[in-house]
């Protein structure tokens, strides 16, 4: 089915879908505007919970990413040898994937095949997975990239409280006395949250907030007392404040006493964490130290805020039952305002836990290792039995792809060769697998490459969705317009395969595990027997009756009439419970929570005289994840037009690196190439990269080729906060430059082809109010040679216009102009492009360039031409720049009211505020 509108007489409707945003955990409601066969814009919903109408900028710009020729259509197979693909339908890629794991099931036994899936499946196919996996197929291993982001959060909420249950709610924000963010960067990862707490602060000026961080991100600029810690010293900065607070009395003794177990231990644990010493230990000012135990032990309402920053850690467990520790000890949870609140990664993350779609875990919070719970969900499910060991998560997972154990794993909405720690270890192993199977509604991921079948999947707005953000809130999402060609929802396409995975264990006489079926296809049938996603819900809602997370009392209905619903919600119930635990009860054998007593272990690569830097890695504002969906939106490119590397002045003066140079980042995994940002906000010895960037945008700065595959012991979440690395200047003698306004996704992806052939590479869209470009940067030791440019040319779209050459063959310069009319369409600067910032602008402006014509090709911008240089961008949403900002505060608009109304910058989502209030006091500091 195409997307294109249909060419009739009669006017397109005006058609609105409520749905909530995939991004972040969040959970922000979207009202979907469009015309039945195309998203045509997006807005905040009003009368969402979560949001209340605002978006940040990802958001906002939602439907310019929906369409595209990059879209998966129908099923592909690859052919290794040439990479070639060829289109199959759906009948012939789902009898290819069953026939072959058919054999290796009956060969090597269930446990050779393996699932990955993604927190950003809705919870019906995380279900319906998870059951072909355990309940049907008989292998555990089906793991999530939440193991990335969220699985230290459930590991610690687990061995403190007993369940994986957040106990807080979004209106704590409003109701907290004091604010404990910590290894979170909440401007930037869950902007509108993070506008609430700005509008918190901004209404109790006496909110007391604590940024615990390395670096000082954005979210520090509302912070009261700011700590940066050195990387992986959390465990004892939280002991060393319960040390301060056991010392000035500030703790609850009477909760101690009646809710909790374990404390003498903790207790004689942190008498050894004096001040003092932790204050050297997480290189931070004792008096800041104890300012903040004191703001914490004496808010009547303390509620802590945290993500990747602790959960990122090969002690990432640790690290969250050490802060849950502060919480216990002052009786902080259970109340308005106070608690233990992990942020959310994924759209779906919570989603994915609750149905049990980890290996260790099953549907309702059950455990894979408990007898009692594999037996009540055999039951549910109609089987005998269910496999009593934990399957592998993600990082074991691939290791055992590499060594042959898995024979072939189905991957579903995520990016793994992008998104791992050491890249190169899961390259090696999909080459080894004997299939991949790639599930995806976009066609050229990293993984892709490495796929020998490409399932096309249904994406936002194109199907119905359950989904549970961050305060385990659900919310209904309706699908607004068609999938393209014949892309099916996930779930469908598990279910289906399980039909004809069951005829083909059939064909070759695999034994059934029991006689509770006569065949495997009518166990098939029987198990998947799901029409739609209501089909679904009701019985995964049975999993949860009596549960923790129990929803028994919420339908389709409740949602749509009463809007998004908190579990639990069970039979009988009017509404959801904002916030767990407050009668004391908590979920273990003893109705006590768990005071836990880690020791301090510092990270798991420490740096030494060979590798003397600690990397760091972290979102953006305005990319998510590996860009399949924000990479397609020009806009979102304006703050950070490529992969970068902050580093701290006097590193960057010791290693001879000036701004905007490129470096060689090397760890003992590999190397990459970045260009240099100083930051003094940065601490000495730290540097930090953004983790979005893979081979489509920048080929030569792969984040997670540094990364070490290092992992928690109870979570399995890896280290990726934490990477020791050397830095050197990358000295490259050629230089290139392409520019090109937008025309064709075809001369994209030939700039994408083009990038990969240089060993420094970066791509980006660019825009300026109604026109969109590209502009390739490239670098090298050699010019490229007359033959490659003019193939380059061609598959660019350079060749059949009017064209301006200039070629200096004894210096290797080569220019090109491509021009229509008297307007500049592309530019190529070889080996020369000290104008490209020139060039950049009159292309994009559409400037009128006939009458210098001949100055076009000068190596300088002309003494009697107005010199440009881009100044980087700060509101994706109004396209406001940095140089712009400045001169709007020094003609005396301080505010960022009077900010908005004079250049708008920040007046519609509002994620640029943290930036724009940096930028004012900057400019006082210059002043002053």
């Amino acid at each position: 089915m195409s997307l294109l509108r249909p060419q009739q007489s009669m006017p397109l409707q005006r058609l609105e879908s409520k749905s909530v945003c995939p991004y972040c955990g969040t959970g922000c409601g979207v009202i979907i505007e469009h015309d039945g066969q195309q998203i045509t814009g997006v807005r905040g919903d009003p009368d969402h919970p979560a949001n209340f109408g605002q978006l940040c900028s990802k958001g906002s710009t939602l439907h310019l990413s929906c369409h595209g020729d990059d879209r998966a259509r129908e099923p592909l197979r690859r052919d290794r040898s040439d990479g070639h693909w060829t289109a199959l339908s759906w009948s012939e890629a789902l009898a290819q994937m069953a026939s072959t794991w058919a054999e290796i099931i009956h060969r090597q036994g269930p446990q050779a095949v393996a699932l990955y899936v993604s927190g950003q499946l809705p919870t019906e196919d995380y279900y319906v997975a998870n059951k072909l996996a355990k309940g049907f197929i008989g292998s555990n291993h089906i793991d999530t990239n939440s193991r990335l982001c969220m699985a230290s959060a459930v590991s610690g909420y687990k061995s403190s409280l007993g369940m994986d249950s957040v106990p807080c709610a979004y209106e704590d924000l409003e109701e907290t006395h004091c604010l404990f963010i910590v290894g979170a960067n909440v401007a930037y990862a869950h902007p509108i949250l993070f506008r609430r707490i700005e509008a918190a602060k901004l209404r109790r000026p006496e909110l007391k907030i604590i940024v615990a961080d390395p670096r000082r991100t954005p979210t520090a600029s509302l912070a009261d007392i700011y700590l940066p810690l050195q990387p992986g010293t959390d465990v004892a900065l939280f002991h060393g404040m319960l040390h301060i607070l056991i010392w000035e009395d500030l703790i609850d003794r009477k909760f101690i006493a009646e809710h909790t177990e374990g404390w003498d231990a903790l207790k004689a644990q942190v008498q050894h964490y004096t001040p003092r010493w932790v204050a050297e230990t997480c290189h931070i000012a004792i008096n800041d130290l104890r300012a903040a135990a004191q703001a914490f032990g004496a808010a009547p309402s303390v509620l802590s805020l945290w993500c990747q920053g602790l959960n990122q850690s090969s002690h990432g467990t640790d690290k969250n039952v050490s802060l849950i520790n502060l919480h216990l000890a002052t009786g902080q949870i259970g109340r308005p305002g106070a608690g233990p609140f992990s942020l959310t990664g994924q759209p779906n993350a919570m989603g994915g836990r609750e149905t049990g779609g980890m290996p260790a875990l099953l549907p309702g919070h059950r455990e894979v290792a408990n007898p009692e719970h594999r037996t009540e969900m055999a039951a549910l499910w109609g089987i005998s039995s269910i496999h009593p060991q934990p399957g592998y998560t993600a990082v074991p997972l691939f290791q055992a792809v590499e060594r042959g154990e898995i024979a072939s794993i189905w991957i579903s909405c995520t990016n793994p060769v992008l998104s791992m720690p050491e890249q190169q270890q899961v390259q090696r192993a999909l080459q080894r697998a004997r299939l991949v199977i790639l599930q995806d509604s976009y066609l050229d991921t990293e993984t892709a490459d490495y796929s020998d079948l490409l399932l096309p999947a249904a994406s936002w707005g194109e199907r119905e969705a359950l989904v549970t953000n961050s305060e385990r809130r659900i919310s209904h999402l309706h699908p607004a317009v068609p999938a393209p060609g014949t892309a099916r929802p996930d779930w469908m396409i598990y279910r289906d395969f399980a039909y004809v995975l069951g005829a083909a264990l059939d064909q070759i006489q695999h034994p059934l595990p029991d006689q509770l079926d006569d065949s495997w296809y009518a166990r098939a049938r029987r198990m998947f027997d799901f029409s739609d996603t209501v089909s679904i819900f009701r019985e995964y809602q049975q999993c949860t009756r009596g549960r923790d997370l129990d929803i028994s009392g919420l339908d389709f209905g409740i949602l749509d009439s009463q809007g998004p619903q908190q579990w639990p919600f069970p039979a009988g119930a009017q509404s959801g419970q904002s916030r767990l635990y407050s009668d004391g009860i908590f979920p273990t054998p003893s109705g006590r929570a768990r005071f836990r007593a880690p020791e301090f272990m510092g990270v798991a690569e420490e740096i030494d005289a060979q590798y003397p830097l600690r990397l760091t890695t972290g979102r953006l504002r305005d990319q998510w994840h590996s860009m399949s969906r924000t990479g397609k939106v020009a806009a979102l490119f304006a703050s950070d037009e490529e992969a970068f590397l902050e580093i701290h002045p006097e590193d960057a003066q010791r290693l001879k690196l000036k701004n905007a140079d490129l470096a060689w980042v090397s760890s003992r995994r590999g190397r990459n190439v970045l260009r240099v940002r100083v930051q003094k906000d940065l601490q000495p010895g730290l540097v930090f990269a953004p983790m979005h960037f893979g081979r489509r945008f920048a080929p030569a700065a792969l984040c997670n080729q540094l990364t070490l595959p290092a992992i928690d012991p109870v979570s399995g979440e890896p280290e990726f906060k934490h990477s020791a690395v050397r830095i050197e200047a990358a000295l490259f003698p050629w230089q290139g430059t392409i520019l090109r306004l937008h025309s064709d996704d075809a001369h994209f992806r030939a700039a994408q082809r083009i990038a990969r052939l240089f060993p420094y590479a970066s791509l980006a869209r660019i825009r300026q109010e109604q026109r969109e470009g590209f502009i390739l940067r490239l670098a090298g030791e050699a010019a490229p040679s007359v033959r490659d440019m003019h193939d380059w040319d061609q598959s660019l779209g350079m060749d059949g216009l009017e064209v301006l050459d200039y070629d200096d063959a004894r210096r290797h310069v080569r220019k090109r102009l491509c021009m229509q009319g008297k307007q500049l369409l592309a530019v190529r600067l070889f080996g020369e492009d000290g104008t490209q910032e020139w060039l950049r602008e009159l292309l994009l402006s559409g400037a009128d360039v006939d009458a210098y014509r001949h100055a076009l090709f000068a190596p300088k911008v002309p003494a009697d031409r107005t010199a440009w240089t881009r100044s980087r961008g700060i509101c994706a949403c109004t396209g406001v720049n940095e140089r712009q900002l400045r001169q709007s505060i020094a003609a005396g608009h301080i505010t960022l009211q009077q900010i908005a109304e004079d250049c708008g910058a920040g007046s519609e989502c509002g994620s640029c505020k943290p930036e724009i209030m940096a930028m004012i006091r900057m400019v006082h500091q210059e002043a002053s």
